[in-house]
């Protein structure tokens, strides 16, 4: 009720049992959710839309939905970013929910700390089945019906949104992106690190891991590092002979000269600076062999910023 003791009625506008209309095709880059109601399938509202308890904004792009404008109903709203952090790319800092374009291919929007891609062009039909087989219609004319030509141009286009730093690659229609590899599970022994990467052949994004080795575990090994006179760190160090690496009680059928990551006399620690990637075979007893892609390791970099494996907050 208001000042004047005046009751606002909001308007019903949910209403039960559900009845939707056909599923819609969202422009690249607009969720599909499901309605305010728990009904239908929606394209959600975009920045600066009007919203409703039906009409929800998209929640991927950390939106909600401003009802301040519309006292004292609070029926209708605008779709807002949340407060957040914003996004630093080759030197410049944008705002949480800014849109920009570091390349004519694309237009990013910074989300949260995170950096999110969509192409600005939808590849052309003319080189689909449909078009190519001109039968007995007129030149030009396609051959396809409204389903086909819907279905070609969703398996074409293949330049799928992801988050990552810049810059992005394009193959073979795919706009490939991947987040960065997590820290790996273990300061010692073989680990697990991940990411998600939507480089595969349906461009589709998924959950990769590696195998990763930072150091071994044997502490008189690490006794034994010599660092260099006057310095106080030795960032890399390797074992004197090549070893079989044992994971989940197999051993690679190769042995392997691994270069870790080394110790320092103050309280830095020494982290993979940069890396490749490598394909590692296991071979079990009475189980036969599997194989695990590994990152090997070139040269670390030693820091004072140090954390424990799996640490999400580290760099807040």
């Amino acid at each position: 009720p208001s000042e004047t003791g005046e009751v606002h009625q909001r308007k019903e506008l949910c209403h039960w049992p559900c009845r939707c209309p056909p599923v819609p095709t969202c422009t690249p880059g607009v969720s599909l959710v499901k309605d305010g109601c728990g009904c239908c399938k929606v394209c959600a509202k975009q920045s600066g839309e009007t919203c409703n308890e039906a009409d929800i904004c998209d929640p991927h792009k950390g939106l909600y939905c401003d009802y301040s404008e519309d006292e004292p109903r609070y029926e209708t709203g605008v779709c807002a970013y949340l407060i957040a952090v914003g996004c630093e790319l080759n030197g410049v800092y944008y705002l949480n929910g800014q849109t920009f374009q570091p390349n004519p291919l694309y237009k990013c929007l910074c989300i949260s700390g995170a950096i999110g891609c969509t192409p600005v062009f939808i590849p052309k039909l003319a080189a689909s089945p449909c078009t190519r087989v001109m039968g007995r219609k007129k030149p030009g004319q396609s051959i396809c019906g409204p389903g086909q030509h819907k279905q070609l141009q969703s398996t074409n286009y293949r330049l799928m949104s992801a988050y990552r730093s810049l810059p992005l690659v394009l193959k073979k229609k795919c706009l490939v992106q991947a987040t960065p590899w997590t820290p790996c599970s273990r300061t010692c022994g073989i680990g697990i690190s991940s990411r998600v990467t939507n480089e595969n052949r349906k461009c589709e994004m998924k959950k990769e891991k590696r195998l990763c080795f930072i150091q071994p575990c044997l502490t008189n090994i690490l006794k034994t590092i010599k660092i260099p006179k006057g310095k106080t760190c030795q960032p890399t160090f390797q074992l004197p002979t090549a070893e079989k690496l044992v994971f989940s009680g197999c051993s690679t059928t190769q042995s392997y000269k691994l270069t870790f990551c080394g110790v320092c006399l103050d309280k830095r620690c020494c982290i993979p600076n940069k890396s490749k990637m490598i394909t590692v075979q296991f071979e079990c007893p009475n189980e036969g062999f599997f194989k695990w892609k590994m990152m090997w390791i070139t040269s670390c970099v030693c820091q004072r910023i140090c954390s424990a494996p799996g640490d999400i907050f580290s760099e807040l």
